[in-house]
């Protein structure tokens, strides 16, 4: 199962703010990955693992959880109007509201509206008891930042026990 949702059109996302996402050229057929256009919020669940419930497992330390792939990419730029400061800016992941650190992409412009690529991939885990997670693609910088052509595809990997 993948989903691939995409923005083409230059939107400015304000510091601490998300990537809003537009387009769904490749939607979730499944329902493991929610998403409702114009916003910047996905929700990825943990599918129900067949004969589970049956075996009597009831320890969360045992629980299946479900492993998605996660990739983004992107072409930013410090924005012309309102006009930013020349310096690195940055996006990153986040899964349930938090920055994955890992997930950083810094890119620093020679000049305002010089735009960089950027993109990262993390693995991110859905544990069954939490039945889902959410990802949101944020604004780490100081000030907003210019985005264009931003891509994010969910593959689900499988389920880990």
């Amino acid at each position: 199962m993948a989903a691939e949702h995409s923005a083409n059109a230059f939107q400015i996302v304000a510091a601490n703010g998300s990537v809003i996402f537009s387009e769904s050229p490749v939607p979730c057929n499944r329902g493991l990955v929610y998403h409702r256009d114009e916003s910047g919020l996905f929700r990825l669940a943990s599918p129900s693992v067949m004969g589970w419930a049956r075996r009597g497992n009831c320890c969360c330390c045992d629980s299946p959880v479900a492993i998605y792939q996660v990739s983004f990419g992107a072409n930013i730029n410090v924005p012309t109007d309102p006009a930013g400061t020349v310096e690195p800016i940055s996006l990153a992941l986040a899964v349930d509201g938090e920055i994955d650190p890992s997930s950083t992409m810094i890119y620093t412009p020679a000049a305002v509206g010089d735009f960089g690529s950027v993109s990262t991939a993390i693995l991110v885990a859905v544990p069954w008891i939490c039945r889902c997670s959410t990802v949101s693609v944020r604004n780490t910088s100081a000030q907003a930042v210019g985005v264009q052509n931003a891509n994010i595809v969910f593959n689900f990997v499988g389920v880990r026990r």
